[in-house]
């Protein structure tokens, strides 16, 4: 027998959803996935009119459907906003390559203008040649790392005003559960914020729209909407850990469907002891990007690679002056054997 929908519109279900349990034909799926949306982005003030945003697209669900809703509520509520996206090709073959091609399709569908920029023109270095240096364990820091700095370098080419990322309820609750783990107390609290940085410090704010909605949802969204997104995995994350932690968050949400968002609240609510030594967010000396440390952990990645250390900012920092140390010991001992022979 049918189930009716949920909100009385007449028609009949054709979803429970796994957020909140209602069941819901698709209009009004739809309609309600989309005014969640909108009722962050007007509650949280994430935008003002007249504000150029880049959205950070990757190809992927998220980023898509990001596109897709931030076109269609910018038209729909008025925001005035100017919308472009921003791109970054990290040079990892037969996943960024083609998933850069969904990008461009999303570029001509909603006519906004489309920036790329590669690790190899920022940086020097693809994500492949970093992994043939390193191997497969620590390449996501890496490219973690360098990805958060190439979305600031690319906004402040585009000269934006903020940057909104497809970032979506699991991803935070699965980096809040990553930082439990790790004791890693700086980036508890911070993690759950719906925006970060600021034009008063000098960074670009960062927003995440889609911080309260579902992947389950964003999925079944960009599925019975036809939106064309790019579905493989990144050939090096298999050996991430934040696997580990998406599959114990899968469990829990198996016995407790609430638990993403009970997880998301309770690192909203987190107090952190006032004797806690907190890292303070400032500028790197070197490449002037935002940092709470100098110089800035990208830079010292950089510096590895380039130096033939590449693991030198893998760790604790007193291991990698350490192996700075012995690397200039060494070229001292063969610069003296070089003249010694003269």
């Amino acid at each position: 027998m049918p189930v009716p929908c949920g909100s009385s519109c007449g028609r009949n279900a054709f979803m429970r959803r796994p957020k909140t349990g209602d069941t819901l034909c698709k209009e009004c799926f739809f309609l309600a996935f989309e005014t969640e949306i909108h009722n962050t982005i007007q509650q949280e003030q994430l935008f003002r009119p007249g504000e150029k945003v880049a959205i950070a697209a990757s190809g992927g669900k998220d980023s898509t459907v990001l596109a897709h809703v931030m076109n269609l509520l910018n038209k729909r509520y008025n925001y005035g906003l100017d919308l472009v996206l921003l791109s970054i090709d990290e040079g990892i073959t037969g996943y960024r390559d083609d998933s850069l091609k969904t990008v461009a399709q999303n570029r001509d569908d909603y006519g906004m203008p489309l920036r790329v920029l590669s690790y190899q023109e920022l940086y020097g270095w693809t994500m492949d040649r970093i992994v043939a240096e390193i191997g497969r364990s620590n390449n996501c820091t890496f490219c973690g790392v360098f990805r958060r700095q190439a979305l600031d370098r690319g906004a402040r080419l585009m000269e934006v005003d903020c940057v909104a990322t497809g970032h979506n309820a699991d991803d935070i609750a699965e980096t809040v559960i990553m930082n439990i783990l790790r004791g890693d107390t700086a980036r508890l609290r911070r993690c759950c914020d719906i925006k970060t940085g600021s034009k008063e410090a000098d960074t670009i704010p960062r927003v995440k729209p889609l911080k309260y909605s579902y992947e389950k949802e964003i999925v079944m969204y960009a599925h019975f909407k036809k939106l064309i997104y790019f579905s493989t995995e990144c050939v090096f994350a298999p050996n991430a850990y934040r696997g580990h932690a998406r599959a114990f968050l899968k469990d829990l949400e198996k016995v407790r469907p609430s638990a993403i968002m009970d997880i998301i609240h309770a690192g909203e609510q987190l107090q952190i002891k006032g004797t806690v030594k907190k890292p303070v967010r400032g500028v790197c000396g070197r490449c002037g990007f935002v940092s709470s440390q100098q110089p800035c952990k990208a830079c010292v990645l950089l510096e590895g690679l380039n130096r033939g250390l590449p693991k030198l900012g893998i760790g604790k920092k007193s291991k990698g002056e350490r192996m700075v140390a012995l690397q200039e010991q060494q070229l001292r001992e063969k610069a003296h054997l070089v003249k010694n022979d003269f």
